[in-house]
């Protein structure tokens, strides 16, 4: 794929995903939903599940979270970077767990495969995170991490997986269905609309940031 073309797609996802992150779950966090399980359930699957159906190229959801991670620190509402940090490993450990998958994704045409890749894909996704925020978090910040912290919390990170996994095996094979669809874009639509969503995506988040 053509290298440009690739980048406006990150640009483009991981804007999206950033802008999600912040609007979206500040609503959820201010409502008193569980914003992290419902955010990894509905939103971060769809969007890294979207990149890998129509990009096909390794290290893209990595991208996107660098992107989506960089935005969510402008937002101040919540822990900007523990959420930061959270999306960032994400789009790693996704990397990580469809390494072997084909990018036809034939390994997954029977429903049941696909529900169960999304049970699994959610869970893994959302504790890892979970995790690596606990352990990186502290340090960057300067408190100094403490391995009895962390381990005095797993058995509630091991639980609290199970609702996102939950939602991620129903997401799943919905966000499979777009592969019916062609969504592709001559470059002289694709590039002006990619930058465009993408400004206005941190045009809101910026603004809100200076506004708050």
């Amino acid at each position: 794929m053509d290298k440009k073309r690739l980048f406006f797609g990150i640009l483009i996802l991981g804007s999206m995903w950033g802008l999600s992150e912040s609007v979206i779950g500040s609503v959820f966090s201010d409502v008193g939903l569980p914003t992290g399980q419902l955010m990894v359930g509905f939103f971060v699957i769809t969007f890294l599940v979207v990149s890998r159906i129509y990009f096909r190229q390794p290290g893209m959801q990595i991208g996107m979270g660098l992107v989506a991670g960089t935005l969510r620190l402008f937002n101040p509402m919540g822990c900007h970077l523990c959420s930061a940090i959270a999306i960032i490993a994400e789009g790693a450990i996704f990397e990580l767990i469809w390494y072997k998958l084909s990018y036809d994704l034939r390994e997954l045409k029977s429903l049941t495969l696909q529900v169960s890749m999304g049970i699994i894909t959610a869970y893994f996704v959302y504790i890892f995170g979970y995790i690596i925020t606990q352990i990186l978090s502290p340090i960057i910040a300067g408190t100094g991490f403490f391995i009895n912290n962390l381990v005095a919390i797993m058995p509630n990170i091991i639980a609290s997986g199970v609702f996102p996994a939950l939602i991620g095996g129903f997401v799943l094979p919905t966000v499979l269905l777009v592969k019916r669809l062609d969504l592709s874009l001559k470059d002289r639509i694709y590039y002006p609309t990619t930058i465009g969503i993408s400004f206005i995506c941190w045009f809101i988040v910026i603004g809100n940031w200076f506004l708050t």
